[in-house]
């Protein structure tokens, strides 16, 4: 299966799933950036339910710009804020002790644009799911796919249809006792929660999902 996808701040479970199971994947790099999205938000699950953690931008409606030119707005410490977030949501999870010290060092180092942020947590959740992931990157921007091999799923950048379309499988997360599971969170709350076997987990998801 050839799939596209945009490069997401750790991406939905769903478009993880998807990328772990293409056996060719692109990333869109021609994409003109839109707020609200997957690219610079993840949902995480809180004491408190559903958490969104959103990085800051430098870019407004009317200086359009494309993804890959979008630069971090790094005017607060939002990495030390997000970080934070991530404890206090799973500091008491499964495997949250086992993987912080793979994924600390991108909330302390700097980053200026948003897609090279993105893609060094791409890589390091790879390192902790222990899949080697092979990818290229779009050379022009193409709005339909339906007449080629490709999988379109660009779509799953969308942070506002993304939560109930997918039939994905459920697993214990920590807050469920308080607010019932919630599915298609970042993938972080998978690992966090299950560990190793996460990536059994994304690739037994249906094609579907």
């Amino acid at each position: 299966m050839e799939v596209i996808l945009h490069p997401a701040y750790f991406g939905s479970i769903a478009s993880v799933s998807k990328m772990v199971k293409a056996s060719n994947l692109w990333f869109e790099k021609h994409d003109n950036y839109e707020k609200q999205t997957y690219r610079n938000r993840m949902d995480v699950y809180g004491a408190n339910g559903m958490l969104p953690l959103t990085i800051p931008v430098s870019y407004t409606q009317k200086e359009r710009k494309l993804f890959s030119e979008v630069k971090i707005a790094n005017t607060y410490n939002w990495q030390s804020s997000h970080w934070k977030s991530l404890e206090s949501a799973y500091k008491t999870s499964p495997f949250f002790e086992y993987y912080e010290d793979e994924l600390r060092p991108l909330y302390t180092k700097p980053f200026e644009y948003l897609m090279e942020f993105n893609i060094a947590c791409l890589e390091s959740l790879m390192t902790c799911l222990q899949h080697e992931l092979d990818y290229e990157w779009t050379s022009t921007f193409k709005k339909d796919y339906s007449n080629t091999s490709i999988l379109d799923a660009r779509q799953f950048i969308q942070r506002k249809s993304i939560k109930t379309n997918f039939n994905l499988d459920s697993y214990t997360q920590v807050f469920q006792n308080k607010h019932g599971f919630i599915k298609n969170l970042s993938v972080l709350d998978l690992l966090f929660n299950e560990g190793p076997n996460s990536l059994d987990y994304l690739l037994a998801q249906p094609n579907e999902a």
